[in-house]
């Protein structure tokens, strides 16, 4: 049975991402997985803002987003970072398509809050059909986080809340946040996996702290009946028929802490 895998692609990585990643790709797409790309680019995002001298502060982790910065943010998004990837992608020999979210209205939102935040928004749709089109003629959607609005403006979605929404609207099996680290770790040492009442444990002790944090909440935000657990591992590991290794994170209470793979993926 096909199953559907939503890869998250930090900002941070998408320089470093390796013949190993794109092999990883192909990997799954030999195991009868869907693979579906949503990126970041935070830290591309940045440097072109000082560099057109863009004024932008940081509220709660959210970039405050004016006008001219979100005319920055798609530019960046949605001319560099994803095309990139997605030239990257078919010069691998993986048939893939660079999307933004505000093609076929593929993610709608409405503002966070606009007065605080400017165009940041809050994701209320996906065009699911419009993803599935691509998925069954064997085309990897590459996905940047670009929202429209009710009239039409274009919002700065966070990527993690984009791949989420994206995993949820697509019944996805799989979601993984891919980054530069193998997982939460704590001493040195990889955790295998964690439930949502041990996430908070480790957010309050500092274990889990900075870029984590929003990964580990996005990721418990979508766990639902369909998708029991997602996954943050690193993007240029070696995989191999087991999967992805990396934290598990879990719905259930149960967490096999000896448990460091997804099955059948």
């Amino acid at each position: 049975m096909t199953e559907i895998a939503v890869i998250k692609c930090g900002g941070s990585i998408i320089d470093s991402l390796s013949d190993r990643f794109f092999e990883n790709i192909r990997q799954l797409q030999r195991n009868d997985v869907k693979p579906i790309i949503v990126h970041g680019g935070g830290p591309a995002i940045k440097l072109m803002l000082e560099k057109l001298d863009v004024p932008f502060t940081f509220i709660d982790g959210l970039r405050t987003t004016s006008a001219k910065a979100m005319d920055v943010v798609e530019m960046v998004l949605s001319g560099h970072v994803n095309n990139a990837i997605t030239r990257q992608m078919n010069a691998s020999g993986i048939q893939a398509a660079g999307v933004s979210g505000s093609d076929a209205n593929l993610i709608t939102c409405v503002p966070k809050d606009f007065q605080t935040y400017g165009y940041v928004g809050n994701v209320v749709g996906v065009n699911a059909a419009f993803l599935a089109s691509l998925l069954e003629q064997n085309i990897v959607p590459v996905v940047a986080p670009i929202a429209v609005g009710k009239n039409g403006d274009s919002y700065n979605v966070n990527a993690d809340t984009a791949a989420s929404s994206v995993a949820e609207a697509m019944n996805a099996g799989k979601l993984i946040f891919v980054t530069d680290v193998p997982g939460i770790m704590q001493d040195g040492g990889l955790i295998p996996s964690a439930t949502e009442t041990q996430i908070e444990g480790l957010i309050a002790q500092g274990t889990i702290h900075g870029g984590m944090i929003p990964k580990v909440k996005a990721a418990l935000a979508c766990l639902n009946d369909g998708l029991q657990n997602v996954m943050i591992a690193d993007a240029n590991q070696v995989i191999s028929n087991t999967g992805f290794t990396g934290t598990l994170i879990k719905r259930s209470e149960e967490a096999v802490m000896h448990d460091r793979t997804f099955s059948n993926i």
